[in-house]
């Protein structure tokens, strides 16, 4: 079990090693490539875009089937293979083309992982969260290695690095076998998609993450803008997967003591905070350095409680379930954040943008008061 628990851990630490390489420095390379604000706002949307569909076709064929490492395995193959065109393609569309393709297979592996992640780990579901923080320490160490790597390289050498962590990814993923027996899904998921609780959670997680539209776009970008240095800039993202980590070690004593549903709320509420302060206080490093310590909250807890939920509401679907999450929050919501900051963030100040951002999560707490969970359902 041991030995299975270092496999998944390491494809964990890939993937998001992947996500440390796109979500800082993706941005900074549009802008090398001298593309305006409103297109990498447009070809960063493409990423979630595809994530809105792609999960939930994988989620759909992997129900069907009960193949789901496997799935995980041909699409990120796939996606090494349909990334490898952007080393040498540089124009707004072709690019954004081939952004579309790659991520098309790139966003179906990762819901699917953690399907087999839970699966594997059957009645210990509090143990997810020590599992998946070594994602976030493989966010964190490319983090770092990059921004101090492009003070002295030029940043594009960036696709070439990426295409190295997605063959990681691929590779990291032969190690790990299906889960138990699959038992084949026939049954409609309609009837757990009409659910208020249900819905409540999906449009939570909608909006939670269309709130980070603007940090994640352009959280670099307006840091240098302040005469932030690119290792600085990587710092600061490292502190706030950091802040992650540690949350993710502790999640489960925290759900001993208080029902998912419970920090859901608090997630959201903590991330309105979050974004309150981005618009007001940006300019001073002390309070910078709590906003990215509340990314703890904004993702780190927000993603844990939503996959312990999404597995407690989707008992006979959860391939599809972990697709919906995957397709609501980081798809359509990541989208629509990309989006709407793009269109904005150089027609009006940085303040407003992170003002939009913080009403959209204040309106997901107060959907997320009806994700009702019973008081006895308590991971562990």
């Amino acid at each position: 079990m041991q030995l299975l628990h270092w496999r998944l851990s390491l494809f964990y630490f890939f993937y998001f090693s992947s996500l440390g390489a796109l979500v800082p420095f993706w941005s900074l390379y549009l802008d090398y490539l001298h593309f305006t604000p409103l297109e990498i706002g447009q070809l960063i949307a493409t990423l979630a875009v595809s994530k809105v569909v792609a999960p939930y076709i994988w989620g759909w064929v992997a129900d069907r089937t009960g193949f789901h490492i496997r799935i995980v395995q041909i699409t990120s193959l796939l996606s090494v293979v349909c990334f490898m065109p952007l080393l040498w393609f540089d124009g707004f569309w072709t690019m954004l083309c081939f952004m579309l393709l790659f991520s098309f297979f790139w966003n179906a592996s990762l819901p699917q992982f953690e399907v087999v992640t839970l699966g594997h780990l059957g009645k210990d579901l509090n143990r997810y969260s020590q599992i998946r923080l070594w994602g976030s320490l493989g966010f964190i160490a490319t983090v770092i290695v990059l921004g101090a790597l492009f003070q002295s390289i030029s940043i594009d050498w960036l696709p070439v690095l990426l295409l190295g962590i997605f063959l990681f990814i691929w590779l990291s993923s032969l190690q790990v076998s299906e889960y138990g027996h699959q038992e084949l899904v026939s049954s409609s998921i309609w009837s757990v998609l009409k659910q208020p609780r249900v819905i409540a959670l999906l449009l939570s997680c909608f909006f939670i993450q269309a709130s980070h539209g603007p940090y994640y776009t352009f959280f670099s970008l307006h840091m240098e803008s302040l005469s932030y240095s690119r290792f600085s800039i990587g710092l600061l993202w490292s502190l706030g997967v950091l802040a992650e980590v540690v949350l993710f070690f502790f999640m489960h004593h925290l759900l001993k003591v208080k029902s998912a549903s419970y920090w859901l709320v608090i997630a959201l509420l903590l991330t309105t905070a979050r974004w309150l302060l981005m618009a007001f206080y940006s300019d001073q490093l002390f309070i910078v350095l709590i906003i990215q310590c509340l990314h703890a909250a904004s993702f780190g807890m927000f993603h844990a409680t939503a996959i312990h939920l999404i597995h407690d509401f989707f008992p006979q679907h959860r391939g599809r379930g972990q697709a919906l999450y995957a397709s609501v929050s980081f798809g359509a919501g990541g989208a629509t954040g990309s989006l709407y900051a793009g269109i904005l963030w150089d027609k009006v100040p940085a303040s407003t943008t992170f003002l939009i951002a913080a009403l959209l999560a204040f309106i997901g707490m107060l959907i997320g008061l009806k994700v009702k969970q019973p008081a006895s359902v308590i991971a562990g």
